[in-house]
């Protein structure tokens, strides 16, 4: 089966190619149609509709007017929600209102859907923006019954220009030029990344040849609203920037660490070697100065004995033998130390103890380093679209178990990975981390109901839960991960890179 297993992985990822990812449609497939139905004596006697778009996985943002009636009326009036994805709609309850803003929020009984992320940060004139929602005029071309209605379809997106922010009844608004039309009321509209930067309440008449413009409920207010209603949300303040864009920051990072880096090296090599040299150069005056310390000593005695030797020889014309005998053996020992000292003289070039030039260690395949680290984000590297970037903390075990609980496996690129791919959230994220854990990667892929069923598939074909020691186990995970990573687009929807630092005791939670 193991043997089988890499070619029925190539075989999902060649007969399912994946959709590129686009940031507008992730963010279409949070938006609903929010319905309402009148009911009276069992009969349905009207019937309603606007867009919303999902804040959590159950909970929708849309206009107070959409769900005007199911306030006013509701033991007659129901709601409902009908997704962008899927085959079936779910009924819903107004959970907070507030008519002076035009906003509601809604909750889904059942089902559960991704959540958008709303942008923090005000919007500069001229803005790229995208309104997002379920226009009457196009159901009116397109619809042919009222099932239609209450069927999952994509939403229509309209592109146009933010021009600016103007107070309507002292709620701040803003105005755009994206086309929208009844029943896009309460539908987002969203930046280029598909961030949430309004919600879309109403429009200007065009009577005359006048050109229409559009009002959407600025950011301000919705944060007011539902901090009013309790609610929480995800929000994200960091400019847009397209993956291009983002990758050619990141490779200059990169490109700017590695110059410094090498720039180092260079410097601390160049000081190093100063540093020899002139070790080098004492040593080689110490050497001389011993040299020639030694060649006159040698000197010294060579004269005393040469001297010692000539007294013997007078002591012996005199017949003094015994002085003669004394006096020769001193200046012939003289002598014979005199030839030895400069026999045994110090070369004048000294080599410096352990000063020697090693040579390179043999290529070693570079392991996981292991302990545990905090990871900050790069906010100059990374593209960020809908995560929170608060610190990472990791803890890195034997053969890449991650935080005690998650297998990591080595992919081709040499990193160490893991794919996670959820039963519910629409969203692949490839967690990734490289050998030294100098740096960790959260790219996350956003992702239809298609490519997330296909993705589902390939993860259940080596899945693995904890962490593994099995090298045939770990094999077969690392060839699921490279399949389910070919299956995926071609680049993410989001990008966040980390700069990790060892630590000692840090307490680490599954990335």
């Amino acid at each position: 089966m193991t043997r089988l297993l890499p070619l029925l992985l190539a075989f999902f990822a060649i007969v399912l190619p994946a959709r590129a990812a686009d940031d507008i449609s992730a963010a279409s497939r949070s938006v609903v149609r929010v319905v309402t139905v009148a009911m009276m004596e069992g009969e349905v006697v009207g019937f309603g509709h606007g867009s919303g778009i999902a804040i959590t996985p159950t909970r929708i943002l849309t206009n107070a007017h959409v769900v005007e009636s199911a306030v006013r009326y509701p033991n007659n009036v129901a709601l409902g929600v009908v997704p962008s994805e899927g085959q079936k709609s779910y009924p819903a309850r107004l959970i907070a209102i507030d008519t002076a803003r035009d906003l509601a929020l809604i909750e889904m009984g059942e089902g559960r859907l991704p959540a958008a992320a709303i942008y923090t940060r005000p919007l500069e004139s001229g803005t790229d923006v995208v309104a997002l929602g379920y226009p009457g005029n196009v159901d009116l071309a397109t619809a042919r019954s009222a099932a239609d209605y209450i069927t999952p379809r994509t939403p229509v997106r309209s592109e146009g220009n933010m021009s600016n922010v103007q107070a309507v009844d002292g709620i701040a608004t803003l105005v755009h030029t994206a086309k929208i039309s009844r029943g896009n009321s309460g539908g987002p509209l969203v930046d280029a990344c598909g961030r949430v930067v309004g919600i879309n309440t109403f429009i200007t008449r065009a009577d005359d040849g006048d050109s229409p413009f559009a009002f959407a409920i600025s950011v301000r207010e919705i944060a007011r609203f539902l901090a009013d209603a309790g609610q929480q949300y995800t929000s994200v303040g960091t400019a847009c920037l397209s993956m291009a864009e983002a990758t050619a920051r990141d490779r200059a990072a990169l490109d700017a660490e590695t110059r410094a880096a090498a720039e180092a090296e260079a410097a601390k090599t160049a000081a190093a070697r100063l540093d020899r040299e002139l070790k080098q150069a004492r040593a080689e005056e110490a050497a001389l100065a011993s040299r020639e310390n030694r060649i006159a000593l040698a000197g010294v005695l060579f004269v005393i004995g040469a001297l010692a030797a000539g007294a013997g020889l007078l002591f012996y014309s005199q017949k003094a033998m015994r002085n003669a005998k004394i006096a020769g053996g001193a200046g012939a020992v003289l002598m014979i130390g005199a030839a030895i000292l400069f026999v045994t003289r110090p070369d004048a070039h000294a080599e410096i103890a352990g000063e020697t030039e090693q040579a390179p260690a043999p290529d070693v395949a570079p392991k996981l380093a292991q302990g545990n680290f905090l990871c900050t984000i790069q906010p100059d590297r990374s593209r960020i679209t809908v995560s929170s970037t608060i610190d990472v903390p990791v803890e890195i075990g034997g053969d890449g178990c991650i935080n005690r609980r998650t297998q990591y496996a080595q992919g081709t690129d040499g990193r160490w990975q893991r794919i996670l791919v959820p039963n519910e959230e629409a969203t692949v994220t490839i967690a990734s981390i490289d050998d030294g854990a100098h740096e960790y990667r959260v790219e996350r892929y956003l992702l239809d109901a298609e490519t997330m069923a296909k993705a589902r598939a390939l993860r259940a074909a080596a899945e693995i839960k904890g962490c593994a020691a099995d090298p045939q186990a770990l094999a077969a995970f690392a060839t699921q991960q490279d399949a389910i990573k070919g299956a995926l687009p071609p680049t993410p929807n989001e990008r966040l890179v980390y700069r990790c630092q060892k630590v000692a005791g840090s307490a680490a939670a599954t990335p």
